[in-house]
């Protein structure tokens, strides 16, 4: 795990060297969990769930205009919520991600842009608690927490230029993450819709 992380900090480090901006995005995440297993979905209908999201990154010109490629480091929770008169459940977790998107930029007018962004991050857990009717349970060694996730995404950002060192922005972006390497009966994947504010600084290339 700690290899993992290392590898993840010097890919960012070095990628900042080329890079014509960098960018801090935070807002929230609006998480829809399917849980299935051998024995159908669950008896409680899961909710969705309120979680923070973060997102620190960098982006640099491809050689067509108007489109960049994007590395960024994310960290998102993903929450859910359940229950009846009976039992209720709640799901809090965190996951740690590398994101690779690519965007497309375009002047609406004035100092306006409308940014298309499209990509896949890889994730993993790295804290998880299940509250059922007041007992803790630990999630992080759970077959269905645990692991590898791919989350494909599409979404879109409006951006203001403040001046010349770069940008505000305000974006929504949809997700869905699965693990496709599970083979355990029980199956589980989440809808995220995020709203995310960010700030852009333009970095000269060296």
């Amino acid at each position: 795990m700690i290899k993992n992380y290392l590898l993840i900090a010097f890919l960012i480090t070095s990628f900042q060297l080329f890079s014509q901006e960098a960018y801090f995005l935070a807002g929230s995440n609006f998480t829809k969990y399917v849980f299935k297993s051998s024995n159908g979905t669950m008896a409680t209908p899961l909710q969705s769930g309120t979680g923070s999201s973060y997102e620190m990154g960098f982006s640099t010109p491809t050689k067509t205009e108007k489109f960049y490629y994007n590395i960024a480091l994310t960290l998102n929770e993903y929450n859910a919520v359940a229950g009846s008169q009976f039992e209720s459940y709640r799901w809090d977790t965190k996951y740690i991600g590398v994101q690779n998107a690519a965007t497309y930029n375009f002047d609406v007018f004035n100092d306006f842009q409308l940014t298309l962004k499209g990509g896949v991050t890889l994730s993993t857990i790295i804290y998880g608690k299940q509250n059922s009717n007041g007992a803790i349970y630990d999630l992080m060694r759970q077959a269905e927490f645990s692991g590898i996730v791919l989350s494909p995404f599409v979404g879109v950002q409006t951006r203001y230029k403040v001046n010349d060192l770069g940008y505000l922005s305000l974006g929504y972006a949809f997700s869905q993450s699965l693990k496709p390497f599970n083979t355990f009966p029980e199956k589980l994947s989440f809808n995220t819709n995020q709203i995310l504010f960010g700030i852009h600084f333009a970095i000269n290339k060296k």
